[in-house]
């Protein structure tokens, strides 16, 4: 049965935010997770994990990794990201690639990514922070940016060869991009450090769209999945309801 972690940024929209954290643990959540934490009172949120007896599962770096005449830059700041989450105690650092670069071709773009990855994964390694990239899709979400390939992902996770370099997947995304989920998900589940959720169209709960989630979970219980699965949608209807539907649909 697959844990699962609320996205705070998006299922709760509470004030200050780490009053999310205990709303989330509230609703049976096994874990809590957000976007960038720079603008974020870290020491409040860890505290309120604690007390709600619940991980910080997830976080996100915010660099560009596309450019490769930014790669130190993208390297001080996923650094710096890594820093923050073992702080938190945080299991996961999601990192984007940002957008794809004009007038540069692909592979040096994928090169970079490569780069900047093997360069961290070792502070990855020291910290206990396993780094996760994100496949987005660019139809709907996120125009112009650089990695909405699962497959391209999965060689990028397989070129920097750490156990603490894997790929998030983003059902939502990838459904929108290329379909093909369970056999996706099933034949990879080694590379896939994390898994986020919502249903197409719309990217609200299970259950409002095209998605059968309760096939998904169960596809990846067979496979012997072992991570997290985040909810990482905007819920049509009460917040408490929607992660009621997700808890017991597992």
């Amino acid at each position: 049965m697959p844990r699962i972690s609320v996205c705070a940024e998006m299922v709760f929209d509470d004030e200050p935010f780490h009053e999310r954290v205990s709303r989330a643990a509230a609703t049976g959540a096994d874990g809590v997770e957000f976007w960038g934490w720079r603008e974020k009172d870290l020491d409040a949120i860890t505290a309120a994990a604690d007390a709600a007896d619940i991980p910080v599962v997830a976080c996100t770096a915010g660099a560009t990794l596309t450019d490769p005449d930014r790669t130190a830059e993208a390297v001080e700041t996923v650094r710096e990201s890594l820093d923050a989450a073992a702080g938190m105690g945080c299991l996961n650092l999601i990192v984007t690639t940002g957008p794809e670069q004009d007038g540069l071709d692909r592979e040096a773009q994928h090169d970079a990514i490569v780069e900047v990855l093997s360069t961290v994964a070792p502070d990855a390694e020291a910290a206990g922070v396993t780094v996760v990239l994100e496949p987005l899709n660019a139809d709907v979400d996120h125009p112009g940016y650089y990695l909405t390939s699962s497959q391209e992902g999965f060689d990028i996770v397989d070129a920097v060869d750490s156990p603490n370099v894997k790929l998030l997947y983003d059902v939502y995304h990838q459904q929108i991009t290329e379909g093909n989920i369970i056999q996706t998900v099933t034949e990879n589940v080694d590379r896939i450090g994390h898994i986020h959720m919502a249903d197409v169209p719309g990217r609200h709960e299970p259950g409002t769209g095209e998605l059968n989630y309760a096939h998904i979970f169960t596809a990846l219980e067979g496979a012997g999945y072992d991570g997290w699965v985040g909810c990482e949608f905007s819920p049509i209807n009460d917040p408490e309801e929607a992660m009621a539907t997700v808890l017991n649909g597992r």
